[in-house]
């Protein structure tokens, strides 16, 4: 179920955190991964390495998909190398949190910019070549922030809502050629990133979880996974929350 072999993929943000678990799990269900990084080649590589390890193909790729002109080169090494394009996850981005008062025009800007300015680039960049096969899977990583909003991060909720809407949108403009458009909204997420937070922070956090504790990297992954497949072909235009039931509604 959910097998994936022979596509292509490409994943923003690949190296770390959540973009690496997708796409170790799209190439563990038979996908060639374009592993996009914008700075880190060394964990880029690694994972290149791990998917090749697991009997896969995968390609480290440097852009930094809210310049375009970045954004172009990696879908032209993508199609070089691979002939196509089936699958896109936007999963690039980036926080700088702080109160609106307090908020910088450059931490609005660089977050805008890195969480939805890239997944349009990247958006337009692959419907010419999808539309073209009349096949294709996009799907945008989200956020419960850009559903609900979050206190201290009005640039990351703007962010994240506009991926929903531009999720909507595209999949309304491109439906007819066979192309889905998706989103996925983690809630919190154990990461190295977050496995630092105090204790008394992260019982907090699980007291407000109906599951009453945190997702896994691997279970944003199995619901991007399920997304990108033919069995999720009747799906589109849909925020697929992953939140432990944080957000309902």
């Amino acid at each position: 179920m959910g097998q994936l072999d022979g596509k292509v993929a490409i994943v923003t943000g690949a190296s770390r955190g959540i973009g690496r678990g997708i796409a170790l799990e799209l190439a563990k269900r038979g996908a060639t991964i374009v592993v996009n990084y914008n700075q880190n080649a060394d964990a880029a590589n690694e994972v290149v390495q791990m998917i090749s390890a697991g009997g896969g193909k995968g390609l480290a790729v440097k852009a930094n998909v809210a310049v375009m002109e970045d954004a172009t080169q990696l879908v032209k090494a993508t199609v070089d190398a691979f002939e196509k394009v089936d699958i896109l996850v936007n999963n690039a981005g980036t926080t700088r949190d702080n109160l609106i008062m307090r908020m910088k025009e450059e931490e609005w800007d660089e977050v805008l910019d890195t969480n939805l300015k890239s997944a349009w680039n990247m958006c337009k960049l692959v419907s010419r070549p999808m539309m073209k096969a009349r096949y294709g899977r996009i799907i945008n990583i989200t956020s419960v922030s850009g559903i609900a909003g979050q206190a201290g991060q009005t640039n990351y909720s703007a962010s994240k809502a506009g991926l929903i809407g531009l999720t909507k949108a595209l999949a309304r403009e491109i439906a007819d050629r066979n192309i889905t458009v998706n989103a996925v909204a983690p809630g919190f997420v154990l990461t190295d990133l977050t496995s630092s937070l105090p204790k008394e922070l992260t019982d907090q956090l699980n007291n407000a979880i109906p599951l009453k504790r945190w997702g896994t990297i691997d279970e944003v992954a199995f619901a991007v996974s399920f997304l990108a497949s033919d069995e999720a072909a009747y799906i589109t235009g849909q925020v697929l929350s992953v939140d432990g039931g944080l957000v309902m509604g």
